[in-house]
């Protein structure tokens, strides 16, 4: 196995169906050997632009690159790819053994070069005692490894995959998270995967590409899409739960709170940090659960205690304000808040950020949190075969 792997590339890639615009015009790069998960709510095109680069869709403009190559019109048997899919898709009258060796099969590898490859892999899956069953006397886990252990005996220049553990147990999919996050550092090759679970996307990807209506909001770690999310879009969908966002307006003195007119003050520094206009013009303010301070001995903004939900070792503490705006805080287990209970609450002002009402884009954000910085591609470790 070759320890470069390519990388790939969307060059202004659009598809159309009809009138209806699925992906707009794309522009994206994927490091080699990286992780990359495409992430949003269904219908965002996420699917779509997977289905583009593994040949089973036509863009309707622009071109796809993996590593020189342009495989924009080529076959999917053309294009150097493994996909693993939601269903699994194995054949129900093979062995596993079989099952995995197919591919190789197909390319007319010897049959005891063939069985040493799938040895070597079913082994490092942990399937080496269920190579002669079938795939229905096996657990949903199981099938899954086979599905990928078919993929890898391909040696691809990518992996494709699309929500290959939503069939999956709550328990099982976190195991399998770890699994194939380890995996795919151990072979170091370029792998794209779509889902819908936030999780699933930030506690695997290197780098997370967030997609809305068709196009890509925000391309980075999964640590700066939490920490600085470019839209207003991005920081209501990362995070459990998400950013608190509050519609304000910028003054001299601090963030006017618009549902009650509160005002939070805010000294000059840190309003020249998040380049708040004193025009007037309607914001909205972003902060994050665990930077909600509550209850406060100065001035703050008037809130009464909403609901109190324990979740294991934490509290989550959802606060009225004004005229019906909620707002969720993050707190130690044992911290004492009672339903009903008026409060003043604060935020901690090094880490609330601002949008534009208007355009929901980020005001003062740093261009490495628009785009973001790929890992480097990991080593290869694991050599399947040849």
């Amino acid at each position: 196995m070759p320890n470069v792997r390519p990388g790939i590339r969307f060059e202004g890639v659009a598809k159309r169906f009809g009138a209806f615009e699925a992906v707009k015009p794309l522009d994206l790069e994927i490091a080699p050997g990286s992780f990359v998960a495409l992430l949003g709510p269904s219908g965002c095109g996420k699917t779509t632009t997977l289905r583009m680069l593994a040949g089973l869709e036509t863009p309707t403009e622009g071109r796809i690159h993996i590593g020189d190559r342009d495989v924009t019109d080529l076959q999917p048997k053309d294009r150097d790819i493994a996909m693993v899919f939601q269903n699994y898709a194995l054949y129900p009258h093979l062995s596993v053994r079989d099952n995995i060796a197919y591919p190789l099969k197909v390319r007319r590898m010897r049959k005891d070069a063939r069985e040493q490859v799938v040895v070597r892999v079913a082994d490092a899956l942990g399937l080496d005692e269920a190579l002669d069953r079938r795939p229905k006397e096996l657990s949903g886990g199981q099938r899954q490894r086979v599905a990928l252990a078919r993929a890898i005996v391909r040696q691809p220049a990518a992996f494709l995959m699309d929500e290959p553990l939503s069939n999956l147990d709550a328990k099982l999919r976190v195991q399998m998270r770890a699994e194939l996050k380890h995996l795919q550092r151990e072979l170091g090759i370029t792998t794209i995967y779509v889902t819908h679970d936030q999780v699933e996307a930030t506690t695997m990807a290197d780098v997370v590409v967030v997609m809305n209506g068709g196009r890509l909001e925000q391309r980075a770690t999964p640590q700066v899409l939490y920490e600085q999310p470019a839209t207003t879009f991005v920081a209501g969908f990362i995070g459990s739960p998400p950013m608190n966002l509050i519609d304000v307006t910028s003054e001299r003195d601090g963030l006017r709170v618009t549902s009650d007119g509160s005002l939070l003050p805010l000294a000059g520094d840190t309003l020249r940090r998040l380049q708040a206009p004193t025009d007037g013009r309607p914001l909205v303010l972003g902060v994050r659960p665990e930077c909600v301070l509550a209850p406060v001995q100065q001035s703050g903004i008037p809130a009464t205690v909403f609901a109190v939900q324990p979740l294991d070792h934490e509290l989550l503490v959802t606060f009225a304000i004004g005229e019906g705006d909620l707002l969720i805080g993050r707190y130690r287990a044992g911290e004492a808040f009672a339903m009903g209970e008026r409060v003043a609450i604060g935020l901690d002002a090094q880490r609330i950020q601002l949008f534009d009402k208007q355009t929901g884009e980020s005001l003062g954000l740093r261009p490495s949190s628009l785009h973001g910085d790929e890992a480097p591609a990991p080593r290869v470790a694991v050599q399947p075969g040849h």
